[in-house]
């Protein structure tokens, strides 16, 4: 059994698109869908350092754009679930069918927007805190006035809040946590910080009409599994002012019986939780093209 997943951001690095880009009709695709959202994906794919696409903004259509185009190269595949790490859920519903390629990409243009816009009111960020157990770890960080922004299983937490509040986390660690890493992103994503961008996504969400999902969607709010297309628009904007709980997605992972899961490009990051906390599951992540004939391999094995 195989599920594909999308990441969140973050995993963007600079020139990370340039060798996708060599594949037959992959810089076709990504004009036409830079076109219809009005960015240049293939600029800040292949040519933007690490500041322009640390940009909510830039980086939210980027990492839908690469999920989409890496996908397709895989050719013909059939996952028995699909599920996304944040602005990964929109990737995911893209998978399932839930949205085509370019509604989903107008979608992700309007919330990276809508977010940039709602960070912008106070300075604010996310840190990844690795070790420690989540029962010390989260009254913790809410004394701190941090929220557990992303609980994402395999003995990591990401925290949001304020620079101050963020800067006091450095100060006085939760016990057992080992380390306390500063993310590359641009808000307190997933916490109350974000409520202004829910009601510009509503708006744009009420333009679309979702089909429900041909495969299993597995949503991050919960980790359960979400029948209906109106269901999962519906999760898609509220997620952004609520925690991201990756770790019940695993625990679904683990329940409907995963054998495999492959992470779309540029995959990295919920392959090494995956290897923590789902043992025994293969995995595999897209991170250039010269992984997709090992990733076809791995398909073959595990599809429905």
């Amino acid at each position: 059994m195989l599920v594909l997943v999308a990441p969140g951001q973050g995993a963007q690095t600079p020139g990370f698109l340039t060798p996708w880009l060599e594949l037959p009709g992959a810089a076709d695709r990504l004009g036409t869908w830079s076109d219809a959202i009005g960015l240049d994906l293939a600029h800040y794919g292949t040519q933007a350092d690490a500041d322009a696409i640390r940009d909510t903004a830039v980086a939210q259509p980027l990492l839908v754009a690469a999920g989409l185009l890496s996908a397709s190269a895989l050719g013909e595949v059939a996952p028995s679930a699909v599920a996304g790490h944040s602005v990964g859920e929109i990737t995911a519903a893209a998978f399932a069918g839930v949205l085509d390629d370019t509604a989903a990409l107008e979608l992700v243009r309007k919330r990276g927007l809508a977010m940039a816009e709602a960070a912008a009111i106070t300075e604010t960020g996310m840190s990844a805190l690795l070790g420690g157990d989540p029962e010390t770890t989260i009254p913790h960080l809410e004394k701190l006035g941090l929220t557990p922004a992303n609980v994402n299983g395999a003995g990591q937490i990401v925290a949001a809040g304020t620079m101050e509040e963020l800067a006091a986390l450095e100060a006085d660690k939760p016990e057992g946590v080992r380390r306390v890493v500063a993310l590359k992103v641009a808000g307190a994503f997933h916490t109350h910080h974000m409520a202004p961008a829910v009601a510009s996504l509503e708006q744009a969400a009420a333009e679309l009409a979702p089909a429900d999902p041909k495969i299993t969607y597995v949503s991050n709010k919960d980790g359960q599994a979400v029948a209906t297309g109106t269901e999962v628009l519906s999760r898609l904007v509220g997620q952004v002012a609520n925690p991201v709980r990756w770790d019940l997605c695993m625990e679904t992972f683990k329940e409907l019986g995963v054998t495999a899961l492959v992470e779309v490009c540029p995959g990295g990051t919920l392959t090494g939780l995956a290897k923590r906390a789902l043992p025994g599951v293969k995995t595999l992540a897209l991170k250039t093209p010269d992984d997709l004939d090992a990733a076809r391999e791995l398909i073959a094995e595990h599809a429905a």
